[in-house]
């Protein structure tokens, strides 16, 4: 013992260790921390099995078009412990998720983002966006049917945003398709560039909790006054404070080690989801679907008329975005009790049921591929032989109208083309047919010649006065 004391005061004096942890670890908490407080501490365990179980699977996974799919399966498969990394990654992210979210929850409860704590919000809100980031992009390194059919619904939001929209498609995409640039760029913002950015902001948001203190439990009637809270707090914790270690870190000791439990636990017995199919971007049957943490805005894009997906797909993200910015500016004095404030639990209701409503319901969206549709009825085809009746044939055959509509006929994943002809003319319908574009794939390599003139044979009879 005595040989570890001096290699510890030894490498202590020599990088000053000491001068960094014990402020940390003694720094006084408020009286009344209670388990609503291990959140935080939860969220950063859970990116650490991110980060720890990433590095891990990084060293097999192979981020190409012709070898993501297979190394996915050997590690699944084959490798050692490989199922059980790739389920701690997957339900490691749920937990992330959730916890971020409860964190914020139980901050915006509390009224804890006020004076002096509005950097604190702001950059938990930074870390919040992070999150879901990360998210999105790891679906994609999958690389399979409905991750590669999931970007591509991706995109097609992005595209919609005015002005930049197309730029921004193209950069998500690494082109006009899906591909070998996608996947690469998907998984460098994966692996380096979001966590990067998550480092920087978790170390900013640790600095700020302890430069500001941890919020006090709110009571009722006690103001929040930024000329004379900071030194009302600081003499609360002359009086009444504790330290952070030993009194307040078991907690989050205690909750986060059940945390890992369940994590490995559930990656045990339960495993990753299922690889499903390998991409083929000219196959449609796909249901892609993002997974449970972004299912419910999934589910508003699904349901929502056409003509609106637009304005959605742009201002709501910016109008949420703005609200989170704005709110500890324009309410960052005043009341912070829950019970003063019945508005911030109504708000907190709303946002929960409405998030389980819609989570409900994008399990069964219908923004996907319609699988199962019947054949285009002959009123609606105008022929019973000839080129245009061989392409309303491919266009069934092709699987065109289970993203396409005709009529009352087709899917609703793609434009309506009940009256394409009056909008393109015979080159640019065959332009993009051949070429693709952000939420369709390129049919270049795989029609005939005879095939595609037949298909805008027929497409070229969808104008205004021949729809039916």
């Amino acid at each position: 013992m005595n040989a570890l004391r001096r290699l510890w005061r030894t490498v202590d004096d020599r990088t000053g260790i000491s001068e960094i942890v014990r402020p940390l670890a003694s720094h006084l908490v408020p009286p009344g921390t209670n388990w609503w407080y291990v959140f935080g501490s939860a969220t950063l365990s859970a990116f650490v099995i991110q980060v720890v179980t990433g590095i891990a699977l990084a060293t097999v996974y192979v981020p190409a078009t012709n070898s993501a799919y297979q190394s996915l399966e050997y590690i699944g498969g084959q490798a050692a412990f490989g199922r059980v990394l790739r389920g701690m990654h997957y339900f490691g992210a749920s937990a992330m998720v959730l916890f971020v979210g409860i964190h914020m929850i139980r901050v915006f409860l509390t009224g804890s983002y006020k004076f002096p704590r509005e950097m604190n919000w702001l950059s938990g809100v930074l870390l919040l966006a992070l999150t879901m980031l990360m998210g999105f992009t790891g679906q994609l390194l999958r690389w399979n049917q409905d991750a590669v059919w999931s970007v591509v619904v991706g995109a097609a939001q992005a595209a919609r945003v005015p002005v930049v929209g197309p730029a921004l498609a193209h950069g998500m995409l690494g082109g006009t398709t899906v591909g070998g640039a996608t996947l690469t760029r998907f998984y460098a913002f994966h692996v380096f560039f979001i966590p990067a950015i998550i480092f920087a902001a978790l170390g900013a948001h640790l600095f700020l909790v302890i430069r500001n203190g941890i919020s006090e439990l709110p009571k009722a009637g006690r103001l929040v006054d930024p000329a004379t809270y900071r030194t009302w707090y600081h003499d609360m914790l002359e009086r009444e404070g504790r330290p952070f270690w030993p009194d307040v870190i078991w907690r989050d000791v205690v909750f986060s080690t059940g945390l890992v439990i369940c994590v490995a636990s559930l990656a045990w017995f339960v495993g990753p989801p299922a690889l499903g199919k390998p991409p083929d971007p000219t196959i449609i049957q796909a249901d892609p679907r993002p997974d449970w943490y972004l299912l419910w805005y999934f589910a508003i894009l699904a349901m929502i008329p056409r003509a609106a997906q637009t304005y959605v797909i742009v201002l709501a993200p910016l109008v949420v975005g703005v609200l989170l910015v704005s709110l500890p500016f324009v309410a960052h004095r005043g009341e912070r009790s829950p019970l003063s404030r019945p508005w911030a639990i109504a708000a907190v209701l709303v946002a929960v049921v409405m998030v389980g409503t819609l989570w409900r319901e994008g399990l069964k969206a219908p923004w996907s591929p319609a699988v199962s549709v019947p054949p285009l009825p002959a009123s609606v085809i105008g022929a019973t032989s000839g080129a245009v009746y061989d392409g309303a044939r491919l266009f069934q055959t092709r699987a065109c109208i289970a993203c396409h509509t005709i009529g009352t006929f087709g899917g609703q994943r793609g434009p309506d083309l009940t009256t394409v002809a009056s909008r393109l003319s015979v080159g640019q319908m065959t332009t993009r047919i051949l070429t693709g574009a952000v939420n369709m794939p390129a049919y270049a390599g795989s029609l005939r010649s005879d095939e595609l003139s037949a298909l805008i044979a027929f497409l070229s009879t969808r104008t205004t006065q021949g729809a039916k």
